[in-house]
């Protein structure tokens, strides 16, 4: 790369943030919405619909009109939808639950990242919240991190459990432990995927979510094959289990924490258990230009969620596994081409058995 060439990427550095509140804004203030309705407003009447002054609209609709997202008659004034008309409306609601995801959960955040790596925790949520922790328990402190954080997650769940479940063995009448199962979706989708006789299914998982867990299977009628059991990864996970689940989990913890984890759940599987993980992964080859967990992951984890973490490569959780006495007997990453192009994460499967 020229030294012109790099400034030129880090100029796109530069105007990232801007360009996404931009873009963002021009959904969060309905005009989006009101070109949908009715093609051909021009800025005034733009500004009318969604109460605010044309000229403030029309420097917002330079930057989609340059992206090809919007479009712009420089005969009557008017604007309309460009390349936005044609994406389906639910999967534009599901790009807008990862940038609505990204402000609230992520921006604000990461203007303390270079502190939070140094101390190792999410200064931001100190700064702007008051709150000394991480965001899985600031959200339940916080109407406006939970909101943006779980509904985007109990989409990603509902999205990937079916590949997930397709590409994992839960033998007929397992006893299940679904590992920081949070609010119970995960167990309710372990039953309704592999349900068989005598097969149950445990979410474990902070005291707090009991409540909610238990609702919630009750509300999607599994309450009598499914069960919260309340307490903490890092002190002592339940005994007894033919197969556990490690879903969206692994990847909030450095090295040592994952293996006092793996440990963990080593000592709670029978003889010959199995565990099966979730994660998303990097590339082996990391300068893959087409995958984006590289991208955005370090940042989120480091300065918005955990103070530590990250994904890894799949390679690097086989080794791990390897290393805390299991068997790999799977291990796979999803077909980015399978992956709707506005998702980030590429997730992993990795399935083991418990060595002697």
């Amino acid at each position: 790369m020229t030294p012109d060439a790099t400034l030129a990427r880090l100029r796109d550095y530069m105007v990232g943030p801007a360009r996404f509140m931009n873009l963002l804004s021009c959904f969060e203030l309905g005009i989006v919405d009101a070109l949908r309705e009715q093609p051909g407003q021009t800025a005034v009447d733009l500004g009318k619909a969604v109460g605010a002054k044309p000229d403030a609209v029309e420097q917002l609709l330079h930057l989609p009109v340059k992206e090809g997202f919007i479009a712009y008659d420089g005969e009557s004034g008017g604007y309309s939808l460009d390349a936005l008309a044609d994406v389906p409306v639910p999967d534009l609601k599901r790009a807008l639950a990862y940038m609505n995801l990204i402000k609230v959960v992520a921006l604000r955040q990461l203007f303390h990242l270079t502190d939070s790596v140094r101390t190792g925790t999410v200064v931001g949520l100190k700064e702007l919240y008051g709150y000394e922790g991480t965001l899985y328990g600031a959200v339940e402190q916080h109407r406006d991190l939970r909101d943006a954080w779980s509904t985007l997650m109990d989409k990603v769940t509902e999205r990937i459990d079916p590949w997930f479940f397709d590409n994992v063995d839960i033998p007929a009448g397992a006893q299940v432990l679904d590992l920081a199962g949070n609010t119970g979706l995960g167990a309710i989708h372990t039953y309704r995927h592999k349900a068989s006789p005598g097969l149950h299914v445990t979410t474990f998982d902070l005291p707090e979510k009991e409540r909610e867990c238990l609702e919630n299977f009750r509300a999607n009628g599994v309450a009598e094959h499914c069960s919260f059991i309340g307490g903490n990864v890092f002190e002592n996970i339940p005994q007894g289990y033919d197969v556990v689940l490690i879903k969206h989990f692994l990847d909030m913890f450095d090295q040592d924490d994952v293996f006092r984890i793996l440990d963990g759940v080593h000592r709670s599987l029978n003889d010959g258990g199995q565990v099966h993980v979730m994660v998303p992964v990097y590339p082996e080859d990391i300068t893959d230009t087409d995958n984006y967990n590289v991208d955005f992951f370090p940042a989120f984890f480091l300065g918005a969620t955990m103070g530590q973490g990250g994904p890894q490569k799949l390679s690097t959780y086989r080794r791990w596994l390897e290393e805390r006495g299991f068997t790999v007997t799977r291990a796979i990453a999803k077909d980015p081409a399978e992956i709707p192009k506005d998702v980030i994460p590429v997730p992993g499967i990795l399935s083991a058995t418990k060595n002697p």
